[in-house]
Parts: C-alpha cells; sequence; structure tokens
C-alpha cells in the first residue's frame, strides 16, 4: 500500500475516515451508472477482475521503497480505460482489502487513507475523460498522448494525495522525501501509457470477440 504504517496516527487518521466515506460513496454513485448501462452481472464480472488486477499490481508487480512510500505500478488509467469507473473503484478498493487482510495486515490501519489515495484520482481521471476525449471517440482510437494525460492525472493524483498525508502526519521533515517519492514516481507515469496503448491495441484486436459484459461500453463504442 501507499501509506506507510506510523505515517499517520492517532486522532490525525480520523480524517481519512471521512475522506474514504466520501471517496466510497462517490464510488458506488459510479457503480450504480455501471448497473444501467450494462447490469448487476457486469459491474460484478468487472469489479472482480479490477480486483484481482489490482491485488497483482500490489503482490507480483516490483515495488520499490522510496521516501516516504512505495512506487508501485498501479495502473488506475488502464483499469478506467478497460473497465470503467465504477468497476474500477469497486476493484481498486476490494484488492488493498485483500492485500491487507492475506499478506499485510500492519496496513490495515491505514486502508481509509490508502483508499482515498487510490480512488479520488480515479474520479480526477474520469472528470478529464470527459473533457478531453471527443464523444465520438473509442477508447481503443486514443492516442499517446490522450493516454498520457490520462495517466498524468491519475499518477499526479496519487502522488498529491501520498504527498498531502505525509506532511498531514510528520509536518515539514516530510518535504524532502516526499520530493523523492515523487521525481520516483515519473518512471510510472511514462511508462503507463505504453501499458495503456498495448491494452487498447489488442482491446481493438479483439473487438467482437470480447463479452460485453467484461468491459466498459466506451472501449469499443464512442458516446
Amino acid at each position: 500500500m501507499h501509506i506507510e504504517p506510523g505515517l499517520v496516527d492517532g486522532a490525525k487518521i480520523t480524517l481519512s475516515y471521512a475522506t474514504a466515506a466520501a471517496a466510497g460513496t462517490t464510488g458506488l454513485w459510479f457503480a450504480r451508472h455501471a448497473i444501467k448501462e450494462r447490469g448487476v452481472t457486469s459491474l460484478i464480472l468487472r469489479s472482480g477482475l479490477a480486483a484481482v488486477l489490482t491485488f497483482l499490481f500490489f503482490e507480483v508487480l516490483p515495488t520499490f521503497p522510496v521516501g516516504v512510500s512505495e512506487v508501485h505500478f498501479i495502473l488506475g488509467s488502464t483499469l478506467f480505460l478497460i473497465l470503467g469507473p465504477g468497476p474500477s473503484a469497486i476493484g481498486l478498493a476490494l484488492g488493498l482489502v485483500i492485500q491487507g487482510l492475506f499478506f499485510s495486515p500492519t496496513d490495515l490501519p491505514q486502508y481509509a487513507m490508502n483508499m482515498t489515495t487510490l480512488l479520488v484520482p480515479l474520479f480526477a481521471l474520469t472528470a478529464l475523460a470527459r473533457r478531453t476525449i471527443a464523444p465520438g471517440t473509442a477508447y481503443v482510437d486514443l492516442t499517446y498522448a490522450q493516454v498520457l494525460t490520462l495517466s498524468a492525472c491519475y499518477q499526479g493524483g496519487v502522488v498529491a494525495w501520498v504527498a498531502f498525508w505525509a506532511i498531514y502526519g510528520m509536518g515539514a521533515q516530510a518535504v524532502a522525501p516526499v520530493g523523492t517519492f515523487a521525481v520516483a514516481y515519473l518512471a510510472v507515469i511514462l511508462l503507463e501509457p505504453l501499458v495503456d496503448l498495448g491494452v487498447l491495441a489488442a482491446a481493438k484486436r479483439a473487438r467482437g470477440k470480447l463479452s460485453p459484459l467484461l468491459v466498459t461500453p466506451r472501449l469499443h463504442t464512442p458516446a
């Protein structure tokens, strides 16, 4: 997870419960929209897939301790482009729970902070996609510049929230480690668009072969 044990403790950790509640409520709103689009079964399948992928991102892909936290390859924009915001939000939250319960129980007290850190940038990414991607463009037809913008939005949001929690918990002494962490995260911002383009290219070739229940409608169909 992103927020290390002890970074924020005592009464200060109460704030994370409020931010996580707000993020969770927003995620449920997007989930409701996903149900309207393709039904409950699709939401369950996509959310389950997002949870499995989130778990794999944390436990299988390389992790590098840097500064106040760890650099993870959390491919938030990839989840969004393939599965949509509602299922991605549920999957990220569930993936964190699975990791905490079975592999990192010491991280569970930080769950609300980690949930906020991963979900709020996802919602910012969703808003940015609506503003910058033309209604007539399916996600499989996005350019590198477009997916770079989405990735930078998500990963930048993750860095911003980690910085907030670190400075909130530790004060000025966290500023230098936060800067080191932010610089290290540039590698993720540069790599994620390449992953996105590869996944979108595979999805484009698989047009008509993928079950509509497993992907967001916008993947192959313009809005």
